[in-house]
């Protein structure tokens, strides 16, 4: 399924599947997906999906669209385009082989990276080579591993709850993509603001625990 993947700057923001036939994109709330910046239009672009192919169009905005740097007005997508609205930069993936990849951690919970062992780092491996992972506690997965390779890896129920463990350096952040049932951090809810995680932190969602390690 072809999703866009949206930053502000270099921040990580939200993930979007595209599922239906149009995709609006602006600053009014009434927008698909809300992009809060001035330098976006009230509704600026809209992704059209069909026959599998998605196009951006533009909606007549102030400042523009641009795909791969060029100002745009309608423009069928390749997989790795990035799009600029505003300030905002929206990768474009034409199929993310997400539905290959995943795997149950309990009934209907998926993440969107394959389940691995994760070798144990030895003592002489730099600090600049550590990697988080996170270890199913409670489910028919418990003891499974999911190593956090990924600059993104979303987990969770869609339409639910989809929470996100994004990775900058040597840090990694949990947040709520979308849903009500929030995921909890050591027993605290989490919300979209993100939360840094600390070795040894559990993260609850859907009543699945899972296990922050970095090594």
């Amino acid at each position: 399924m072809p999703k866009i993947t949206i930053y502000l700057d270099s921040d990580f923001i939200q993930e979007v599947k595209l599922s239906g036939e149009r995709t609006i994109l602006g600053r009014r709330p009434n927008s698909d997906v809300v992009l809060d910046n001035m330098a976006v239009s009230g509704h600026h672009a809209c992704l059209i999906l069909q026959d599998q192919q998605v196009s951006l169009e533009d909606l007549g905005s102030t400042n523009g669209s641009y795909v791969n740097g060029r100002a745009v007005k309608q423009q069928p997508l390749q997989d790795g385009d990035v799009i600029e609205i505003g300030k905002f930069k929206i990768k474009f993936s034409a199929d993310s082989g997400e539905e290959d990849e995943r795997e149950d951690f309990q009934e209907g919970l998926t993440v969107n990276a394959s389940l691995s062992e994760m070798p144990q780092s030895s003592p002489e491996q730099p600090t600049a080579n550590l990697v988080g992972r996170i270890k199913v506690i409670t489910g028919p997965a418990a003891g499974r591993e999911l190593p956090l390779t990924k600059m993104v890896t979303t987990f969770g129920k869609p339409g639910v709850a989809v929470a996100a463990i994004t990775r900058h350096g040597q840090n990694y952040h949990v947040h709520l993509v979308e849903g009500d049932d929030v995921p909890l951090l050591n027993g605290t809810p989490v919300g979209q603001e993100p939360r840094m995680l600390a070795q040894g932190d559990q993260i609850t969602l859907s009543g699945t625990v899972l296990q922050f390690f970095q090594c």
